[in-house]
């Protein structure tokens, strides 16, 4: 049964008992057994241990690329839509703040109304208006947690909020610049290609004159041209897709593609930092993510509303008051004798059936648990991205400088290969064989220029650099002063 008693005596034993329910709020959330030590797969000459900073892409000097970044920060609409969501979890942080205060309500109204003989006394009379106007005031007193746990599990979801927008602030950070980059690695693909046709049209010059002399055959002239057309084709492709990342540059600075300023798409060297890059420490990567940071947020929020569900299995007491006037007529009202007031406590208690608050509990509970475990499941899977990262990049490196190698030993053979063809010691197959190779070797090359570009970008994002601005597409800051720090 729910019991209502407007007792004093009642309210009194239950202040001298009076706890808040649930677990105690805690500041930070333990990290399922993550080193926080070196990474395991950071190399020396590749990277140092040294803090990575948050706006990482000035390390690569380049002022188009820093103001393409702030243009996506200002004006991205993956950002204006994790602004909105902030805006929500404050609006109900400021609703659960509420209950701290007391409620109010002012009413008033009218009625023509008829009562049966029965109910009205003597000779009163049975017909007539009745005019209303009152004010309740009500106040729980919050004895036993219940709008304290509702407050705290809201300002967790405000920081979990934030450290979410924060998160999509580093991959819009990170997706602008493999935007950019990825479209001036193609372009210095283009550029590659376009040398090797040329060279490739000077081998087809020669080896025409040499046929004219009636020294080359015409299949050499044949197969010349069909390696210098088999070259020219690629040039379409790698310009298509150069375009294709304008456009998505474009759309991640909130642009139409028609509207990307021509100085985006003009640098043809690719983006690449030449010294080891700065990565801190396993330490520094669970304190930095956003997204180790959201999920230890809303463990914390889970458990404050464990708080909200045991307070349920306790009474709840509200102060209450009311002060009003009844009257047959508008005049009346406002005189003494229609004055009404009413004032005490409020006990509100479902027992002894506490199941229903019990299953709440239980399901809270549950909720925490899986909170938790998205907290661990985070974690580790950071800790497996970075440390993939770390490994692509010192991979990608070692092939470069293979490449390089290949690269270097290719434009010897060609030269020295076109040198003896002039002279008549060689015939155009050796030629043709040694420009392929070159050709090959030159354009892998410039592929893992690029590859090397979107390996440093994919490392600084799983580092989780790219979000102390702070700063939302709606101007506003993004974090909240009553939030807790992280």
């Amino acid at each position: 049964m729910r019991i209502r008693s407007y007792a004093l005596a009642s309210l009194s034993a239950l202040a001298l008992t009076a706890c808040a329910a649930g677990p105690d709020p805690v500041a930070h959330v333990p990290s399922p057994r993550a080193t926080t030590g070196p990474f395991l797969s950071a190399e020396e000459g590749t990277v140092t241990p040294t803090p990575l900073p948050a706006d990482w892409w000035r390390l690569y000097d380049d002022p188009v690329l820093d103001t393409l970044v702030a243009d996506a920060i200002a004006a991205n609409t993956d950002l204006r839509q994790a602004s909105a969501r902030i805006a929500r979890a404050r609006a109900a942080l400021r609703g659960a703040r509420a209950g701290r205060l007391p409620q109010t309500n002012l009413g008033a109204g009218s009625n023509y109304s008829r009562a049966s003989e029965t109910q009205a006394p003597g000779l009163a009379d049975r017909e007539g208006w009745k005019f209303d106007a009152g004010l309740d005031i009500a106040y729980e007193i919050d004895l036993f947690g219940r709008v304290g746990r509702g407050i705290e599990a809201a300002r967790e979801d405000v920081a979990a909020a934030q450290a979410d927008a924060d998160a999509v602030q580093v991959m819009v950070v990170a997706d602008t610049t493999r935007a950019y980059a990825e479209a001036a690695s193609l372009a210095a693909q283009i550029a590659v290609a376009n040398r090797i046709v040329g060279l490739l049209d000077d081998s087809l010059t020669l080896t025409r004159g040499r046929h004219d002399a009636g020294l080359e055959s015409g299949l050499a002239v044949a197969r010349i041209e069909t390696l210098r057309e088999q070259r020219a084709a690629e040039i379409p492709t790698l310009e298509a897709q150069r375009r294709a990342a304008l456009f998505a540059l474009a759309t991640l600075t909130g642009r139409a593609p028609a509207e990307l300023p021509e100085i985006a798409g003009q640098r043809s060297i690719a983006l690449e930092i030449d010294t080891p890059l700065p990565v801190g420490d396993g330490a520094a990567l669970l304190a930095r993510r956003p997204d180790i940071r959201a999920a230890e947020r809303r463990v914390v929020a889970s458990g404050a509303r464990i708080g909200v569900a045991k307070a349920d299995l306790y009474p709840r007491i509200t102060l209450g008051g009311s002060i009003g006037a009844t009257a047959p007529s508008l005049a009346d009202l406002f005189t003494g004798g229609a004055l009404n007031f009413l004032v005490g406590p409020l006990v509100d208690w479902a027992f002894p059936n506490r199941e229903p608050a019990l299953a709440q509990v239980d399901a809270a509970k549950a909720e925490a648990d899986i909170a938790l475990a998205a907290f661990d499941g985070t974690v580790l899977s950071a800790l497996q991205e970075t440390e993939t990262a770390l490994s692509n990049y010192a991979r990608s490196l070692d092939r470069r400088a293979r490449l390089q190698a290949a690269v270097a030993a290719a434009e010897r053979a060609a030269t020295i290969t076109r040198g003896r063809q002039r002279e008549g010691i060689v015939d155009s197959l050796e030629l043709i064989d040694a420009e392929r190779t070159l050709a090959e070797a030159s354009a892998a090359l410039a592929q893992q220029d690029g590859a090397v570009s979107r390996a440093q970008i994919d490392l600084f994002r799983s580092l989780g650099g790219g979000w102390s601005n702070r700063e939302l597409a709606s101007g506003q800051p993004v974090g909240d002063g009553n939030a807790p720090g992280v």
